[in-house]
C-alpha cells in the first residue's frame, strides 16, 4: 500500500436500512379486527432492517463491519445504535435525522413464513452524497440492502457511488429486498446492476426484477445483465450463476433444530456468503457457507438470534452440498 492509498480498516460498509423490529410469535399471528384481542407466543423488541441484520451477521462471523444509514432521532433510534455498537459494528456513518421518526417493522412470524408492516420513517431518506466517500476505499467488500425502499433517496446517486468503489477495487453486491409498491425497477435499477458484481435476491423477487416465471430463468436474465447471481431458496437452498455456469446449493443437513423464525434469513446468507468471498472462497463455495449462515439464524427468533459465529458456520457449512 502506498501513502496515498485508502487503509482497508473495513472489511464489508452496507449501506441501507436500520429499524427495529416488533417480532410477533406463534402458530397463529393474524389479527382479529372488531377489537378482539387474541393471545400470541411471544413479542420482542429485535435489530432490524436488512442492512442491519447484515451488518451483525457480518460481524458475528469476524468480519470488520460499517453501515451507512438513516435513523430518527428518537427512542427507536437509540436502541439501534446501541444494539449495532454492543455488536462491533461502526455506526459512524448513520445519519440521524431531527424530526423525523426511526423506521419500525412489525413482523407476524409463524415459523417458515410471515408477513411484515413497515412504517418507513427516516429510512428512504438517505442519499448517495451522504455515505462518506473515504469509506469506500477503506472497505474490501459495499453491499446494499433494501433497494426498493430507498430507490428515490439512494438510487439516483448508487450507480456513481458504486463505480467509484469498484475503481477502487472493491467488490460490490445488492439485496433488492422486496418491492413494495410493485414497481421492480427500471432504467435506474438496470444502471445499478451494470456497476454491481453481485446481485443477491430471493426466488420471488428474482422473478419480478427479470419478469420471468422460473429462478433459471431468472438468473439468466439478470446475468446478462452484468452481475453474478445467486438466487436465494429458502429451504431449498439457493442456486447461483459465477458468470459462466450455474450451480444449484443444497441447504445443510447438520443445522440442529426446529425452525423458529425466518426473519431476516436472507439478510444472515448475505453475510456468509460475502465473508466467504472475503475469504477467498470461489462463488458457489461462498454460498454454500451463506446457505449455513441462513440455516442457522432460523433456530432463533428474531433476524439475529441465532447468527452463528465462522467456526460453527464452516462446520455446518460442510453439510451443505453444491452440483452443476
Amino acid at each position: 500500500m502506498t501513502a496515498d492509498e485508502p487503509r482497508k480498516d473495513l472489511d464489508l460498509l452496507i449501506i441501507g436500512d436500520c429499524n427495529p423490529d416488533v417480532l410477533v410469535l406463534g402458530d397463529d399471528v393474524t389479527p382479529a379486527f372488531g377489537q378482539q384481542e387474541k393471545l400470541v407466543d411471544a413479542i420482542s423488541l429485535v435489530i432490524g432492517g436488512s442492512a442491519a441484520i447484515t451488518a451483525v451477521a457480518a460481524a458475528r462471523l469476524g468480519l470488520r463491519v460499517g453501515l451507512a444509514a438513516a435513523v430518527g432521532a428518537d427512542a427507536a433510534g437509540e436502541f439501534m445504535l446501541a444494539q449495532l455498537a454492543g455488536e462491533g459494528v461502526d455506526t459512524t456513518a448513520v445519519v440521524v435525522r431531527a424530526g423525523m421518526a426511526t423506521g419500525m417493522t412489525v413482523a407476524l412470524s409463524r415459523g417458515t413464513d410471515r408477513a411484515i408492516l413497515t412504517a418507513l420513517g427516516a429510512i428512504p431518506t438517505l442519499a448517495a452524497s451522504e455515505v462518506p466517500a473515504g469509506l469506500l476505499g477503506r472497505a474490501r467488500h459495499v453491499h446494499v440492502s433494501s433497494y426498493f425502499l430507498l430507490e428515490d433517496s439512494l438510487g439516483p446517486g448508487l450507480p456513481e457511488l458504486l463505480a467509484t468503489a469498484r475503481s477502487l477495487g472493491v467488490r460490490t453486491s445488492m439485496d433488492t429486498n422486496w418491492d413494495p409498491l410493485g414497481r421492480w425497477g427500471g432504467e435506474q435499477l438496470r444502471a445499478v446492476l451494470a456497476v454491481t458484481d453481485l446481485l443477491l435476491p430471493n426466488e420471488a423477487e428474482a422473478r419480478h426484477i427479470a419478469g420471468t416465471a422460473s429462478a433459471g430463468e431468472a438468473i439468466a436474465a439478470l446475468a446478462a445483465v452484468g452481475p453474478q447471481v445467486v438466487v436465494k431458496l429458502g429451504a431449498d437452498g439457493a442456486m447461483c450463476h459465477d458468470g459462466a455456469r450455474s450451480y444449484r446449493i443444497s441447504p445443510p443437513t447438520g443445522v440442529p433444530g426446529p425452525v423458529v423464525d425466518a426473519t431476516g434469513a436472507g439478510d444472515c446468507f448475505n453475510a456468509g456468503l460475502i465473508a466467504g468471498l472475503l475469504r477467498g472462497l470461489d462463488l458457489p463455495s461462498a454460498a454454500r457457507l451463506g446457505c449455513a449462515v441462513g440455516t442457522a439464524s432460523t433456530r432463533a427468533a428474531g433476524g439475529t438470534g441465532g447468527a452463528p459465529d465462522l467456526p460453527t458456520a464452516l462446520a455446518f457449512a460442510e453439510t451443505a452440498t453444491v452440483r452443476a
